[in-house]
């Protein structure tokens, strides 16, 4: 498994260099060791990182790696050294992870050894996603001209333009309710990083890993998703339709200025061309992927971790949709697209059985079916909403049963306690 990531890893940096003409995944982790990285990630992959370590380790770890950016940050105040995006610390967490691989190397062995080898290529493995996923963002940027917009715009008139109506609801509600949505879009490793300490909040040498946990899935959604940018490019209604967001798309390169405003002409759809910065990043929604993957993990935790699981959840949806970086039909897509990576993992982990195999082979068939459908029926979807927008609410929605039908039988049966016979009494 390990040479297959770093085969993937390694084929993704020559890839970026070939393509885009700047460093790849191994590069940008490697410079980090130095130079100012996003602190998020690597805080994050150090806390997954510290869930096999003792109390008293993980405050000595955390202690140090504090430390270590301290004199980062004192170091680039004292030369007056700029960062990009204004990240002044974060290699702290990066060290102590590399610091603890050698730990495991050179003074621990047998069991100990493997459980904190599994624990800092878990850190760094999601560090090494989040780089792997900005990587393939840029390439769909540079390789893709031409998007597919005006197709799934036209294909979201099934669902009733679900974005327009929502930007509108959310631009209604002012900054309080725009505040609240960005936050927890921003903010969605986070509460995938809770979930997953919460599953492996039990991990010792005598309990080792789950078989599996959140933080496979989120890898693998993020692997696997920016393959499908690379069929389907589409920008999001924001960029195509809209005024742009962070300076990377525009009204120069908009097809039409019509988000949220003005609901969009029924026209037969053609691909336009747009900017080389701007990710291809919409078909299908990774964050509605993800924000599932998140709900369905904390659905066995506490009532709180349950209940913050269903928010995100819906709190992602309303993002996606209301800040226009999504059509519906994205998010419909990005469902099926989760539930089906879950179910596949879950499969391989349990041993395959003829209800996975099912599942997964349904999952894909639907998937495909939606993504074929967008792109060459979404005029007829357009004309006929009565008759396909139900479509695909039922489509999603017998993936959801499956799901959960197929995920009940898999579930141990408890048996009954056979109670003693009575016996008879001695006269």
């Amino acid at each position: 498994m390990g040479v297959v990531a770093l085969g993937f890893l390694v084929t993704l940096e020559i890839a970026a260099r070939r393509y885009t003409g700047q460093p790849g995944p191994i590069t940008n982790q490697v410079q980090e060791v130095l130079f100012a990285p996003k602190p998020g990630p690597l805080y994050g992959g150090l806390a997954l990182m510290m869930v096999a370590l003792t109390w008293r380790q993980r405050f000595i770890a955390a202690g140090i790696a504090i430390g270590i950016d301290v004199v980062f940050v004192l170091v680039r105040w004292a030369a007056d050294v700029k960062t990009a995006d204004g990240h002044f610390f974060g290699n702290g967490a990066l060290w102590v992870m590399l610091g603890y691989g050698v730990i495991a190397v050179t003074r621990r062995t047998g069991p100990e050894r493997i459980l904190l080898l599994k624990a800092v290529g878990l850190g760094l493995l999601l560090v090494a996603g989040r780089k792997t996923g900005d990587t393939w963002l840029l390439i769909t940027a540079k390789t893709r001209s031409a998007v597919l917009d005006p197709y799934v715009a036209t294909a979201d008139h099934a669902l009733g333009n679900p974005s327009w109506l929502a930007g509108r609801i959310l631009k209604a509600t002012g900054p309080v309710g725009t505040h609240l949505l960005d936050v927890v879009y921003a903010q969605l490793a986070v509460a995938a990083i809770v979930v997953a300490l919460y599953q492996l909040r039990n991990v010792t040498v005598e309990r080792r890993f789950p078989r599996h946990h959140l933080v496979r899935t989120f890898l693998v959604i993020g692997l696997l998703g920016p393959a499908i940018y690379m069929i389907f490019p589409v920008v999001g209604p924001v960029f195509a339709y809209g005024p742009g967001a962070s300076g990377t798309g525009g009204v120069q390169w908009a097809v039409a200025n019509l988000w949220p405003d003005t609901p969009l002409p029924i026209n037969i759809p053609h691909p336009v061309s747009y900017d080389d910065l701007t990710p291809r990043n919409c078909m299908p929604s990774l964050h509605t992927a993800w924000a599932t993957a998140i709900f369905i993990h904390s659905r066995k935790g506490p009532r709180i971790l349950r209940f913050a699981g269903a928010f995100w959840l819906v709190a992602t949806l309303s993002a996606t949709l209301g800040f226009g970086y999504h059509y519906g039909v994205d998010l419909v897509a990005g469902v099926v697209f989760a539930l089906t990576i879950e179910a596949a993992l879950r499969s391989i982990e349990r041993g395959w059985d003829r209800f996975g195999v099912q599942l997964v082979a349904y999952g894909a068939t639907v998937f495909a079916a939606l993504l074929l459908s967008y792109r060459y029926l979404p005029v007829e979807m357009a004309r006929h909403p009565w008759a396909f927008g139900p479509l695909l609410i039922l489509a999603l929605a017998s993936v959801i049963y499956g799901y959960v039908r197929t995920t009940r039988l898999w579930e141990p049966k408890s048996a009954p306690v056979r109670q003693p016979e009575p016996q008879p009494e001695l006269v």
